[in-house]
């Protein structure tokens, strides 16, 4: 419950009594009390009344963002306290600077919202796709995080690394099938039991004998992790509305970032001893409790149960334009996640604790990339925001294996922020470009696609290391992907900002 008190003054009365249209559309059930007509709330109700001094406002509602209502709790309760007043002192207006009525906001949504007004079943869908990003991005993210100390324990070079990335990425094979099930049996089954799978599978990677029984491990809980991870997104673009799609995607994304932030900063059980990052792999098993949450509440998406009885055909030309874009991307981006633990580990010399603070220090601070960068794709459009992020985010990204000390921190903490801002916008375009009944097919041979470019990246650089190359020679080297994606984009990308999904696929409007 939120209650304000106002001053009596008739342009504050106007905005008080009148129904507010930001997070929540209101209407008017009795003389000054208001309740949501759409909106996010299970419950909302606002009541405005008259006291001895001037006014008094008060907002009961409750929200309920399942794994986020941490992120959104207070942002919120600002928001519905109307805007930079406090305590009792003066609102004002909209564009009213200096008056009494400045900050009280009756239209439009705060930055960290939706462009679009989302309403309680697309919260609740968001909230548990965030939970099932988590999980997938911890399972995509052990194994990079703790090979270069499974490597050392098992003796195993640079050469071994890359050749245990490739085979691991390789595992994407057994997804596949995920997708296909995905358009037709329902995105709701088929993630439920990715949900469950995934991290049991992943967590007998603590029980490996060999490095080689490691990496099989791996190989078949890894792309179970990246079969639910694409799936989120096709589940995202069906639910969200239009002018939201890479919002939500960049909210997805940052619970990915947590996800992987928690396989990071489970890294300092490596350091315990001999064999100790094997307690990081059984750290999977805390993402079970968000698998049942998921069983339980997700719904089927309404574009799966109206889809057409016939599949569409595959367009040929739309899927090798991304598909371009993934293999040249990841042809970069896999080696510059991947190969990041090593050379700290061994040109830095850092620790596993100090692994772990520099990837925090320098991802952190790219959570408020993700939110603005799936703003700004929304509201203003995707191409021209990737023609700018990506390249930046590429060369500082190359810096950061070229320098030590300071400037190497700021340049990875630089690169990620700009990649960060870059992400909603490439990504989105995956779900967007097909229709409904080929949604997932495409999402996971896109995938697969994508990790062909990693593969051919993590094999070309453990080769260039064993020889007299330097990481940032290397990476140099693999960054002519992302010139390649840029391109790309500017010449053959779709404009798909504030447009439906049918009217970019026609086959699902007939």
């Amino acid at each position: 419950m939120v209650t304000r008190a106002w001053p009596d003054h008739p342009d504050v009365v106007e905005v008080l009594r009148r129904p507010r249209h930001d997070l929540v559309a209101e209407r008017e059930v009795a003389d000054g009390e208001f309740e949501q007509a759409h909106g996010p709330f299970r419950r909302y109700r606002r009541r405005v009344e008259r006291t001895d001094d001037g006014w008094r406002e008060t907002t009961e509602y409750r929200l309920v963002v399942p794994w986020m209502m941490w992120l959104f709790a207070v942002p919120v309760r600002l928001h519905l306290g109307r805007g930079t007043g406090r305590g009792t002192g003066h609102p004002r207006r909209p564009g009213t600077i200096g008056s009494r009525t400045a900050g009280m906001r009756s239209t439009g949504t705060p930055w960290w919202a939706p462009p679009d007004r989302l309403d309680e079943r697309q919260v609740l869908v968001l909230g548990l796709l965030a939970a099932a990003s988590m999980s997938s991005a911890f399972i995509n993210t052990v194994f990079t995080q703790t090979v270069a100390f499974a490597a050392d324990d098992f003796g195993v070079g640079s050469s071994g690394i890359g050749i245990a990335g490739s085979v691991v990425r390789a595992g994407i094979v057994i997804a596949l099938p995920a997708a296909v099930l995905a358009d037709r049996i329902g995105r709701k089954r088929v993630i439920t039991f990715v949900a469950w799978a995934a991290p049991i599978l992943t967590a007998l990677g603590a029980l490996a004998p060999s490095f080689a029984l490691l990496v099989a491990s791996q190989a078949v809980g890894r792309p179970l992790g990246l079969a639910l991870g694409f799936l989120i997104a096709v589940v995202a673009a069906e639910e969200v509305p239009r002018s939201s799609r890479a919002y939500a995607v960049s909210v997805l994304a940052m619970a990915s970032g947590l996800g992987a932030g928690l396989a990071v900063l489970s890294l300092p059980l490596a350091d315990l001893g001999v064999g100790g990052w094997r307690l990081v792999f059984l750290v999977s098993l805390v993402w079970l409790p968000a698998a049942a949450h998921i069983a339980r509440r997700l719904p089927e998406t309404t574009r799966f149960e109206q889809r057409p009885i016939e599949p569409p055909r595959l367009d040929r030309r739309r899927f090798a334009v991304l598909a371009v874009v993934a293999v040249a991307g990841n042809t970069f981006v896999a080696p510059a996640s991947f190969f990041q633990n090593a050379y700290l580990l061994d040109v830095r010399q850092y620790s596993g604790a100090s692994i772990a603070l520099f990837s925090v220090a320098t991802a952190t601070p790219a959570a408020l990339g993700l939110i603005l960068g799936g703003r700004f794709a929304d509201i203003r459009g995707r191409r021209r925001l990737l023609a700018v992020a990506l390249p930046i985010s590429t060369a500082f990204i190359v810096v950061s294996y070229s320098v030590p000390g300071p400037p190497m921190w700021a340049s990875a903490l630089i690169g990620g922020f700009f990649g960060s801002v870059a992400y909603p916008a490439l990504a989105v375009y995956r779900a967007e470009l097909f229709p409904t009944g080929n949604r997932g097919r495409v999402a996971g041979l896109l995938t697969a696609t994508a990790l062909i470019g990693g593969i051919g990246g993590l094999l070309a650089a453990g080769a260039l290391l064993d020889g007299t190359w330097t990481y940032g020679q290397v990476m140099g080297l693999l960054a002519i992907g992302q010139i390649v994606v840029a391109v790309t984009v500017l010449a053959a990308y779709p404009e798909t900002a504030r447009r439906e999904l049918e009217e970019l696929n026609p086959s699902d409007a007939r």
